[in-house]
């Protein structure tokens, strides 16, 4: 009795043994193994505690890397977000032209009511408050522009690990792309009130540029804390109200009081006045704070460029959590 007992547990090991080596040729068979030679040619990433601003070479590497590695998706992006901009809309690309035209009518209404005294203006009036207010448009939407294309991929952003810089960038295009919109209306209107064209129009994408450069800066820096409190988007909102009436956008730059010391220190004042100039063909009055606000904001845009690019991580695993 004890010797069969024996004998059926030293089959039931010798089955066992056979499974084991069986699944064993089988899972070898179906995973083949990677050689360490073919695992260093997959790229490969390491995050660690360590702030990126302890190493600046590479945080500067990496920025740009990115940024060029994301124009194709940029692209897709803005094709994305024009076409469902204008094709879901009864008016389409009216709606780029609307506010310029409503705010025309209503100031020269104003104006021509006694309302409102806003001087002698280098052109009739009409053309001076559609120039301006395009101008105005292009820099408030670069300003809303990277909190807006930020806030509208944030699913994306938290299951998808991609630069976000092809964010910034296609908001960029879409910024571009009204602003070319919108300078085709100045052409009937020009041509209504007899403003001459001049070959300085082609200086005012100078001016246009430097604008949606400005506007960056401040969009980028307020990026980061509209994600974490709503807040401040709408907050923006009331504040480029005010922040027009306070820029010379329907009106010339005052001489003297307040408000010539508000316009000589708001950072808009120069870049729009100097843009306007350069489309209607007048002579430039403030080109020296001109340049200064454009240089300026090209290095505070590259500083809120890096402080996006170190707070969007804990952002996106604050959305995430």
């Amino acid at each position: 009795m004890s010797k069969s007992i024996v004998q059926a547990e030293d089959l039931s090991q010798e089955y066992r043994s056979g499974v084991q080596e069986s699944q064993d040729v089988t899972f070898s068979e179906s995973l083949p193994v990677l050689q360490p030679s073919k695992m260093t040619d997959l790229p490969f990433t390491i995050y660690t505690p360590e702030s990126p601003l302890r190493h600046p070479g590479r945080l500067l590497r990496e920025m740009f890397r990115d940024l060029v590695a994301s124009r194709e998706l940029a692209w897709r992006l803005f094709i994305r977000d024009i076409s469902a901009l204008y094709r879901q809309s009864i008016l389409g690309y009216i709606w780029a032209f609307l506010p310029a035209i409503a705010t025309t009518l209503a100031f020269t209404y104003l104006n021509s009511q006694n309302v409102l005294r806003v001087g002698d203006t280098s052109i009739p009036y009409p053309a001076f408050v559609m120039v301006g207010t395009l101008l105005w448009q292009t820099f408030v939407d670069a300003l809303n522009s990277p909190l807006k294309v930020v806030q509208s991929a944030k699913d994306m952003l938290v299951k998808i690990n991609f630069p976000r810089e092809a964010l910034i960038l296609g908001g960029i295009a879409e910024v571009l792309f009204n602003a070319l919109i919108r300078i085709t209306l100045l052409i009937p209107v020009f041509l209504y009130y007899r403003v001459p064209f001049s070959g300085t129009m082609a200086w005012a994408s100078i001016g246009i540029l430097a604008l949606i450069l400005l506007g960056l800066a401040f969009g980028m820096l307020i990026t980061p804390l509209g994600m974490l409190y709503g807040d401040v988007g709408r907050g923006v909102i009331m504040i480029s109200g005010f922040w027009m009436l306070l820029t010379p956008v329907v009106y010339p730059i005052p001489k003297v009081g307040t408000a010539a010391l508000l316009a000589q220190w708001n950072p808009v004042s120069p870049v729009l006045q100097t843009s306007r100039e350069w489309l209607t063909g007048q002579s430039l009055t403030h080109i020296d704070g001109f340049f200064t606000v454009s240089f300026a904001a090209l290095a505070a845009l590259f500083l809120t460029w890096i402080l996006f690019r170190l707070s969007m991580p804990i952002i996106i695993e604050r959305m995430g959590g």
